[in-house]
């Protein structure tokens, strides 16, 4: 029962086949027949034999265009390989530029900071100049009024000195006269010792000889006006 519904299905197969095949062969044939323009079987294989040397030709081209490409692909792997090297070494530069942009950062930071601290210094030191340089116009003031002070005292002192050495010169010529009044004094002491017992014409001679001879003791008393009274009064005087 199962064998031969399986021959029949396959003879049903068949049949369909062949009648298809009947059919695509009437098309062909009424294509043919009806076709005005149908080439010849030497112009097909003709043909065919351009088409072939086309065919080969052109998988020629295509595997030198294919080797082309491999060699392509090849060198774009190796390029895109060099690249990434190329750019890990510039990632590993850049990182490192980073690094040192960030320090140089840090470092402009701290130079700033001690930019700022100089300018402030420097705009201290300025102010203690400006202070030393009043100070200093004041100190020259006061160098002038000690320098006219001192030339004042020295001019005093010239003058005091000039004072001095004429005090001296002075107290020298006193000492000179006292000197004198004391020769004068101890002559006429003597001379009035030995006069005592003698003429007072005698004293008043002698006096008037002191005073024409010292002038400078003072004495001038003429001889008329000598007397007993008078030569009481010299020796007490000279006594």
């Amino acid at each position: 029962m199962a064998s031969s519904k399986s021959s029949q299905t396959t003879r049903n197969i068949v049949i369909a086949f062949l009648a298809l095949w009947s059919v695509i062969s009437l098309i062909i044939i009424v294509v043919w027949a009806t076709s005005p323009d149908m080439k010849s079987a030497s112009q097909c294989r003709a043909e065919l034999q351009a088409l072939t040397e086309k065919l080969e030709g052109a998988k020629v081209v295509w595997t030198k265009d294919r080797r082309a490409l491999e060699d392509l692909v090849r060198q774009g792997w190796a390029n895109q390989t060099a690249q990434l090297e190329e750019i890990g070494a510039l990632t590993a530069t850049l990182q490192e530029t980073n690094s040192s942009l960030s320090f140089c950062q840090q470092e402009s930071a701290i130079l700033y900071g001690n930019i700022t601290a100089l300018e402030k210094e420097i705009e201290e030191h300025e102010k203690m100049a400006a202070n030393l340089t009043s100070e200093n116009f004041l100190q020259k003031d006061t160098i002038e009024l000690l320098q006219l002070n001192l030339n004042q005292t020295a001019h005093q002192f010239e003058s005091s000195e000039a004072l001095r050495s004429s005090a001296v010169s002075q107290q020298k010529a006193a000492e000179s006269k006292t000197k004198a009044c004391e020769s004068t004094k101890h002559y006429i002491q003597k001379q009035l010792q030995r006069c005592k017992n003698d003429d007072p014409a005698c004293i008043c001679s002698h006096l008037e000889y002191v005073a024409e001879s010292f002038p400078a003791v003072g004495i001038c008393i003429p001889v008329e006006h000598c007397s007993t009274e008078w030569q009481d009064d010299a020796l007490s005087i000279w006594t």
